[in-house]
């Protein structure tokens, strides 16, 4: 690793990963971050990064995809945001489409479950203009399919572990944890 961190090109594949920074969006999203990076760095919180992040970016409106299971804190998120940025939200069951048209498990027992839906909202947040899009808790596999179908850049600001409190990098830091993964 420390190679890495003095600039040891391990894989010879520095200028191509040079060229990748030369796309507008992606050059635009790199200087950004690396911009939060350099001013924020261990001072500000994710959720603060995110706003600085945004602002850098000048952007107005902000997305936010949560999931019904935290609603109460994409609530406080949104009322923090809102103070910066328009902010539309969209929660995880959103349209209620039930998991029987997919053949879908259910977690509960009982007639009806709505499936959570993270196409359809990225496809709702498009469709609001969101310039920037956060993620809250949304599960594991659904921020994958969020993020595919979003068209604006998605970034995490709580990543869904109902085991460890939503902070899954516990389970690196117990070792009573990492046993059961045979670490």
């Amino acid at each position: 690793m420390r190679g890495v961190w003095e600039g040891k090109d391990c894989f010879s594949l520095a200028q191509e990963h040079a060229e990748l920074y030369a796309d507008g969006d992606i050059g635009r999203l790199h200087s950004a971050a690396a911009a939060v990076e350099a001013r924020h760095y261990g001072r500000k919180t994710r959720l603060a990064e995110i706003i600085e992040f945004a602002k850098h970016l000048g952007c107005e409106r902000i997305g936010l995809a949560f999931c019904i299971g935290l609603a109460e804190e994409a609530r406080i998120v949104e009322t923090i945001l809102s103070r910066h940025f328009d902010v539309v939200s969209v929660c995880c069951k959103v349209c209620g489409i039930d998991k029987k048209q997919f053949n879908l498990p259910y977690v509960r027992k009982g007639d009806r479950e709505s499936m959570c839906n993270p196409a359809g909202q990225a496809d709702l947040l498009k469709m609001a203009g969101s310039e920037l899009n956060i993620l809250c808790g949304l599960c594991v596999g659904h921020d994958a399919i969020f993020s595919m179908v979003s068209q604006a850049p998605v970034v995490t600001l709580i990543a869904k572990d109902r085991v460890l409190g939503h902070n899954p990098a516990a389970a690196i830091y117990s070792q009573y944890i990492r046993r059961q993964f045979g670490v």
